[in-house]
C-alpha cells in the first residue's frame, strides 16, 4: 500500500493530507492546493524522451526519501541503469499515488506497476539469474516486506512515537495537523487489523519479520545471493526507514545492534547503487539536498 487517500474524506476543509507511504504531507489549504495542481497539471513540461520522470516529495533527512516506496522505484532505476529525472512536488497521480512516474507521456502509478512497466518496455529483467523456485521466494519476500514490514513502521512512527519529532522536522506542518493524519492512520492500521494489537504484539511481530530477513540473507551480499535481483529494491527500501531515519521509535538501533547482518546489507545496497548518497539527503534538515 503506497498512499493514505482512504483518510482524505475525514478531513475538515481547512486541511488536506498526501499520503505517501506512511510519510505525509499536510498543506495549510484545500484551495489553494487544488489550484496549484491545477496550474501545474495544466503547465506541462517538454521532459526529455526515453526518460523516466519520478515525481517524489522531496528528499529525507537522513536517507534520500522518507518513503520506502521512493527508495524502492529509484533504487530500481538505478540497478537497471535507466535513464530518470525527479520531480520534487505535491502533484499525485490520476490515481491519487505517491510516487508516481511518466515515460514518454504515459503515466503510471503504484511502485510495482512502474516497474513492471519498465521491465515490459525496455526489456528489463533483474531476475534473470533466479531460479523458477528462487523467484517464487523473491515474491514472497517482497510481499512480506511490502504488506507486512511496511506497516509495522507505519505504526511505530505514527502511533507509539509521541514525540513526532522527525515528522515535525521534515515537513514543518503544526501537531494539530499531525493529530489529523495519526488519526486517519489509526483507523486504517484498526480496518488492515495489525492496528488492533498491542504494542508488544506488535515488536514481537516486527522483530520475527526482520529474524526472518536476517536469516534468510545469512552471509549473502544480497537477498538472493551474489547478484542482486528486483526484490533487493523492495527490501531495502523498508530497511532504508528502520536503519537511517527510526529516531522517535523505541527501536531506533534496532537493525545495528540486533541484526548486524541487515546493518551490512544496508550499507552494501546503499555503496552499489547510492554513491551520491550524501547529496541526496538533508543531513537532518541542516541543509538543502543537491539532487
Amino acid at each position: 500500500m503506497e498512499t493514505l487517500v482512504d483518510a482524505f474524506n475525514d478531513l475538515d476543509t481547512s486541511q488536506k493530507v498526501y499520503a505517501v507511504g506512511g510519510v505525509v504531507v499536510a498543506v495549510g489549504s484545500v484551495v489553494a492546493l487544488r489550484k496549484l495542481f491545477f496550474k501545474e497539471a495544466k503547465a506541462k513540461k517538454n521532459y526529455p524522451r526515453d526518460t523516466v520522470i519520478f515525481h517524489q516529495i522531496g528528499r529525507g533527512l537522513y536517507a534520500p526519501s522518507l518513503s520506502p516506496f521512493v527508495m524502492k522505484l529509484e533504487t530500481y532505476l538505478r540497478m537497471a541503469k535507466i535513464p530518470y529525472q525527479n520531480v520534487h512536488g505535491l502533484v499525485p497521480s490520476s490515481k491519487g499515488k505517491f510516487p508516481w512516474m511518466e515515460y514518454n507521456g504515459q503515466e503510471v502509478a503504484d511502485t510495482t506497476l512502474c516497474i513492471n512497466f519498465l521491465n515490459e518496455k525496455l526489456g528489463v529483467d533483474l531476475n534473470r539469474n533466479l531460479s523458477p523456485a528462487d523467484r517464487g521466494v523473491a515474491q514472497a519476500m517482497q510481499v512480506m516486506a511490502e504488506e507486512h514490514l511496511f506497516w509495522f513502521i507505519v505504526l511505530f512512527r505514527w502511533q507509539f512515537d509521541n514525540d513526532k519529532s522527525l515528522i515535525l522536522k521534515t515537513f514543518k506542518f503544526g501537531r494539530f495537523a499531525t493529530w489529523m493524519v495519526g488519526r486517519n492512520l489509526k483507523n486504517q492500521l484498526w480496518n488492515q487489523g495489525l492496528g488492533r494489537h498491542t504494542e508488544a504484539e506488535i515488536t514481537w511481530m516486527f522483530k520475527k519479520d526482520l529474524q526472518s530477513l536476517s536469516d534468510f540473507i545469512g552471509t549473502k551480499k544480497f537477498l538472493m545471493g551474489d547478484e542482486p535481483c528486483e526484490t533487493d529494491c523492495t527490501v531495502f527500501g523498508q530497511l532504508s526507514y528502520i536503519y537511517w531515519q527510526f529516531m522517535g521509535t523505541r527501536h531506533e538501533n534496532i537493525i545495528k545492534d540486533k541484526y548486524p547482518n541487515l546493518a551490512a546489507y544496508c550499507e552494501r545496497m546503499k555503496d552499489a547503487f547510492w554513491p551520491d548518497w550524501d547529496q541526496c539527503i538533508t543531513h537532518g534538515g541542516t541543509r538543502e539536498a543537491t539532487k
